[in-house]
């Protein structure tokens, strides 16, 4: 028996199945083998972990005429194991043979096999599951409207097109970072492992392996607020006084960032300071636009910003994109105006778009509609310091 043995420390090493798992598979599969002639659980299986010598017990009644040889002992041969038994009586005997016939033998032999598969999914489902909100490695089988990637020999993943960053592609064999968002259970006994690279978390996981002082715990990312292929703002703080934390991850001549950046199809990073202050947290957030001043609500969660004449539209962004970034990284629904229009109005004057709804759609309307107009008017000659 001592091949057993060999062949399940092999799949303990080769698959990281528990030897002992695998062990009460085969005694398991003997059990249910044995159903048909003794009974539904009726025997008891032990497989010596060290030998593999196996051992099958069963009741038997003590008669003195056999009708069935597998239920049935006569009372001569069951005096031999209990002196103290009597007639009816029910013993446990050891099975020395047992011919388990062609059936019996092929349904032990696929219960073994299937358990062996089942505890292989388990041990491959609770590794990714562990995975969960981390950056994983894959390379690309197929490829088309979604990609197929493979993680290892057997396991596969979907990248679907949405969950992809804009502008980039794949080629079949290329290696892939993806970030894992959730890994769940199918009802036909399987997983399946949702990934994506469009995800803020796969910009908070880049980080986290780039910069040591992130995965040290000395500087902190507090949020961020992404869109995909295009810009992302993150806020971080440092522990340690005497560590810049936007420095620590920009790197030496901005080596660091850069590799981010690389590896995001080349999407525009703003890293800006987290400040417990919302008025001076939302300030850091609008850059690279310098700010006058800022009012908020901490009760309604709204910021009235106000900024240079000539620096509105590099507050507002491209199509609203920094004020809209600035938005989600603070959480707080933001009214940009200039010097002038905010001189203009009276105590009571400034506006905040009815229609921003700041989880539900995605939508910033920072200013009122004239002054969207007028930073679209002046946004081709701020265009250089936007960018």
């Amino acid at each position: 028996m001592s091949e057993i043995i060999d062949a399940l420390n092999t799949l303990e090493k080769e698959k990281g199945i528990s030897k002992r798992v695998l062990i009460d598979s085969i005694e398991k599969a003997i059990v249910s083998a044995c159903e048909k002639d003794f009974g539904k659980d009726a025997v008891k299986v032990t497989m010596d972990p060290d030998t593999g010598d196996i051992k099958v017990i069963a009741p038997k009644q003590v008669v003195d005429e056999i009708n069935d040889p597998h239920t049935d002992i006569l009372i001569e041969d069951a005096k031999h194991i209990d002196p103290d038994c009597e007639l009816d009586d029910f013993i446990e005997c050891e099975i020395k043979t047992i011919d388990f016939g062609r059936i019996a033998a092929q349904k032990a032999r696929g219960i073994i096999l299937q358990n062996i598969k089942e505890n292989e999914r388990k041990v491959l489902y609770e590794y990714f599951k562990e995975k969960e909100g981390t950056i994983v490695t894959g390379k690309v089988q197929r490829t088309g409207h979604n990609l197929f990637i493979n993680l290892d020999d057997k396991t596969e993943t979907v990248l679907n097109n949405k969950e992809m960053i804009p502008g980039e592609s794949f080629r079949v064999g290329s290696l892939i970072k993806l970030y894992i968002v959730k890994v769940s259970e199918t009802p036909k006994g399987g997983f399946r492992i949702n990934t994506s690279r469009t995800h803020p978390g796969f910009v908070k996981e880049l980080f986290e392996n780039e910069i040591a002082e992130i995965k040290d715990g000395i500087v902190k990312i507090h949020c961020i607020a992404r869109e995909p292929g295009s810009r992302s703002k993150i806020a971080v703080s440092s522990k340690d006084p005497d560590i810049d934390p936007v420095g620590a991850c920009l790197g030496l001549n901005s080596q660091r960032i850069n590799n981010i950046v690389t590896e995001l199809n080349d999407e525009k990073i703003d890293v800006i300071v987290w400040d417990e202050d919302p008025a001076i947290f939302i300030e850091n957030a609008l850059r690279p636009s310098p700010v006058v001043s800022v009012e908020v609500d901490r009760d309604e969660k709204i910021a009235r910003v106000i900024v240079p004449d000539d620096k509105l539209s590099l507050a507002i962004g491209k199509e609203g994109q920094n004020a809209r970034l600035a938005a989600r990284l603070t959480e707080y629904k933001i009214d940009i105006k200039s010097e002038s229009q905010s001189e203009m109005e009276d105590e009571d004057g400034y506006y905040v778009d009815e229609e921003f709804e700041y989880l539900d759609d995605d939508e910033v309307s920072a200013t009122v509609e004239e002054v969207v107009r007028e930073a679209a008017e002046s946004e081709a000659a701020e265009s250089q310091d936007n960018e």
